[in-house]
């Protein structure tokens, strides 16, 4: 039997919580049971504190290791478990049983930031499970070498397994294009807001606008709402706070393109999400982010001011690149799927079952 911890899983979608409901989903195995807050489909779910989860931000991350720690153990024990699977590196430290986790980016190790948590919970207490875990799944090949020069662990098995897309969600509409930009993903520095920001200030057509989709964050926001200002576009960049997921395919369809310049991503959804949509991307040529966009994509350096705009200028002025973008993204998608990831996942699994 297979014992998947899904407690960190939040309310609103994110990121980490698409790929494991997804995966799970997906995942064509006997016997599988889940530690969540949520009911995840007709699997047999154990309740965990809602407190676990990552809506509660720094204080749900300490409760839920300490939950970890000193319950999964006495948890796998009491159900007769064979194999513990983890979505994200968090497992019990210390224990003889099987452990598999996912390690999606290290990007507080990165982007470091003072005396954030997250750095800490990275540098201190994730390559230990790392280096623990007896197969070690990784979204991306940039990740699957961070392991090695960045956290500086030596792991016994390793698979790159690439996260996935909803074909039956994100797709094309054929829907008329619209005058804005769209970026997807939280109001954090790695993000690289402010240099989007600066990059659509330096555009001359004032008809366009910069849609910013994502949950705010009450330090980032304010400062990128009074640089738009300062810049003279803030009547022109539109923060849309939490898109709704039934929302979401109709936004990407009529943007002229989804912004992406992070800093660092593991994979970066978003952008596999507006290629299903036919959506055009500029993104980073930096970590997972080629991967995943293959030659579908503009690659900007992301610290490039002057790179970021000109790309956008240039999918605003050539009508024939934003249709070869088009085309190239909806064939790029095809190439991914949940239930391939999830049949290389349960390849990765059944090994130790």
């Amino acid at each position: 039997m297979l014992l998947t911890n899904l407690s960190f899983l939040p309310q609103n979608p994110s990121g980490l919580s698409v790929y494991a409901k997804n995966l799970l989903l997906a995942l064509e195995l006997p016997d599988i049971q889940v530690l969540s807050n949520q009911t995840i489909a007709t699997y047999p779910c154990h309740a965990v504190p809602p407190s676990l989860s990552s809506d509660f931000a720094y204080v749900g991350l300490l409760k839920r290791l300490f939950w970890t720690q000193f319950q999964i153990p006495q948890i796998y024990s009491r159900l007769k478990a064979d194999l513990f699977f983890s979505p994200i590196p968090e497992a019990p430290l210390g224990v003889k049983f099987p452990i598999i986790i996912t390690v999606h980016d290290f990007i507080p190790l990165h982007i470091p930031r003072v005396l954030s948590v997250l750095r800490l919970y990275f540098k201190y207490y994730v390559p230990h499970v790392v280096g623990a875990a007896t197969h070690v799944i990784c979204n991306s090949a940039a990740t699957a070498r961070d392991i090695r020069d960045v956290l500086g662990v030596s792991v016994r098995n390793i698979s790159v397994i690439p996260m996935a897309y909803d074909p039956g969600h994100f797709r094309h509409l054929n829907l008329p294009r619209k005058n804005y930009f769209l970026y997807i993903g939280r109001h954090d520095y790695y993000k690289n807001l402010p240099r989007l920001i600066a990059a659509f200030a330096q555009l001359k057509d004032q008809t366009l606008t910069l849609k910013i989709a994502g949950p705010t964050n009450g330090k980032h926001t304010p400062v990128l709402k009074q640089q738009a200002q300062e810049l003279g576009v803030g009547d022109r960049v539109e923060f849309l706070t939490y898109v709704p997921y039934a929302e979401l395919p109709m936004l990407i369809n009529q943007a002229i393109a989804l912004i992406f310049p992070s800093l660092w991503e593991g994979f970066g959804i978003p952008v596999l999400e507006a290629m299903a949509c036919g959506t055009p991307v500029i993104t980073s040529n930096l970590s997972a982010l080629p991967e995943v966009a293959g030659e579908a994509a503009i690659l900007i350096d992301p610290y490039q001011v002057n790179e970021i705009a000109a790309a956008m200028q240039e999918v605003v002025m050539d009508n024939q690149l934003w249709q070869s973008l088009h085309e190239a993204g909806l064939q790029r998608a095809q190439q991914f799927s949940w239930e391939k990831t999830a049949q290389q996942t349960a390849d990765v699994l059944s090994l130790y079952l």
